[in-house]
């Protein structure tokens, strides 16, 4: 009988601590999560949740037709279609309406130089892609024309930049030594393009 009490109390006692060491085990698995949870995170994963596109930007306004493209055209070592389209429309040969697409190395060329001169500025263009039939007119009107100018396979650009010292754009694109620089202060322009380094 004594025995059967002291099993009955001993059982009892079991069953008492059963929901006390279930809440300490709750109590340490919640505290551990806890701990998992606030660990700080690695700097490789820290850096990819922080980390944005690398992207270029370029912006353009025709002089002569008073239009203007600002335009994000390369992400993350692409080129992008739409917009090389519409900063193409842009730099057309504004006599005639031909297009050709520009060289994108030209634009990376402007993106270069706008790092350079720590602005992102619009660029004022002067002239840009110049179809055959006006590069052989204005050839015969300047002897300053190339006939075989770059403009025409669309891999120059003649430039300014408002506020800006035309010899300080001109400094800064000779100092990336890549492509042509020409320097046109008597009608306000600096040229460029993407052959081999020259100045002139």
């Amino acid at each position: 009988m004594i025995r059967s009490l002291f099993n009955q109390a001993d059982s009892s006692g079991l069953t008492e601590q059963k929901p006390e060491l279930s809440r300490r085990r709750f109590l340490r698995a919640g505290l551990g999560a806890c701990a998992v949870l606030a660990l700080p995170m690695g700097a490789s994963t820290a850096h990819a949740a922080i980390r944005r596109p690398f992207e270029k930007k370029l912006s353009f306004l025709n002089l002569h037709t008073g239009e203007r493209t600002q335009a994000v055209f390369w992400v993350n070592g692409r080129y992008i279609p739409e917009s090389m389209r519409a900063i193409n429309h842009v730099l057309r040969d504004h006599r005639t309406g031909d297009r050709r697409p520009i060289d994108p190395q030209l634009f990376d060329l402007l993106h270069l130089l706008q790092h350079k001169l720590g602005t992102k500025q619009e660029f004022h263009v002067i002239s840009a892609y110049r179809s055959p039939a006006t590069n052989a007119k204005l050839a015969e009107q300047s002897g300053g024309v190339a006939k075989n100018s770059m403009h025409t396979h669309g891999k120059a650009i003649d430039i300014r930049l408002p506020g800006r010292k035309l010899s300080d754009i001109r400094a800064a694109a000779m100092s990336l030594q890549m492509g042509g620089v020409g320097y046109y202060p008597s009608s306000n322009f600096v040229h460029l393009d993407t052959g081999n380094f020259r100045y002139w």
